[in-house]
């Protein structure tokens, strides 16, 4: 792998370590009250400042990792799954199933995705087990297209045919024919939709619609900080950098996986 794959690969670990054992290294609560100044400068006591209520920002951003991580890596497995899932059974099954799959899926597709968000929101509440469905259920759809067209490439292979003449069933056909060969492609989609329901839950948080305090995530923390923003403080950058450092991390080890680039020599 190139160096800005492993670049990619180093930060994407470094924010999933953060997430899962941060806060208990840390030894502090960021929803505690601090004794710092509001919006204190970077210090040897807090690395990254203070926020608005004069907590201290390390500890707010290292918890907020675990909601923005968290949150975005549960709703994009949700939505590549059921994505896939879908598209295997409209690839392995008569025309009239992939056509009545496809077509709702295309309803789900022309409604715009911040749109959709703020109805389910609104619905039905910011809760986190609330969250996670919708920002899954925004992204089936692309999820479905991209498998849906490596499927139907795949199920008009002889091998397939093969298959079905030796009496296999269609579940057979999806699990160990179709899908094998197209897992790698969809792991690499992943990625990229694990960065667009990041964005996504970013921008809800920041318009309120998000994680609800006490909790926070990134996004949260610079519709909190926004006070700083007239004096460039570290409350409202921080979120905003952790925010920019996943996603490139993200873009850079998909671009950089060995396969891809095997292909883009070839």
């Amino acid at each position: 792998m190139p160096w800005p794959g492993l670049l990619g690969l180093a930060i994407l670990l470094a924010w999933l370590l953060a997430a899962a054992i941060g806060p208990a290294l840390l030894g502090q609560d960021g929803a505690d009250m601090g004794n710092g100044d509001v919006f204190a400068t970077m210090s040897a006591h807090h690395w990254l400042g203070t926020d608005y209520l004069g907590r201290d920002m390390l500890a707010r951003v290292i918890q907020g990792a675990r909601y923005t991580v968290g949150i975005a890596l549960l709703a994009t497995l949700m939505a590549s799954s059921t994505g896939t899932l879908l598209a295997l059974l409209a690839a392995a099954s008569p025309p009239w199933v992939d056509a009545v799959l496809s077509r709702g899926i295309d309803t789900l597709t022309s409604i715009p995705s911040k749109m959709l968000a703020l109805i389910m929101v609104a619905a039905f509440g910011s809760t986190l087990p609330m969250l996670i469905p919708t920002a899954a259920l925004i992204y089936v759809p692309g999820a479905f297209r991209i498998a849906r067209s490596l499927a139907v490439n795949i199920n008009a292979m002889d091998y397939v045919t093969v298959a079905r003449t030796r009496g296999e069933g269609r579940l057979y056909i999806m699990l160990h024919e179709i899908l094998p060969n197209i897992i790698n492609p969809m792991l690499a989609d992943l990625g990229l939709r694990f960065v667009y329901v990041v964005l996504l839950l970013a921008s809800l948080s920041f318009l309120g619609l998000g994680v609800q305090p006490p909790d926070a995530d990134w996004g949260s923390l610079v519709r909190e900080n926004i006070g700083a923003l007239a004096n460039g403080s570290a409350a409202i950058i921080a979120p905003a950098l952790a925010i920019a450092s996943l996603t490139i991390a993200v873009n850079l080890l998909i671009d950089n996986l060995p396969g891809r680039a095997a292909r883009g020599d070839h």
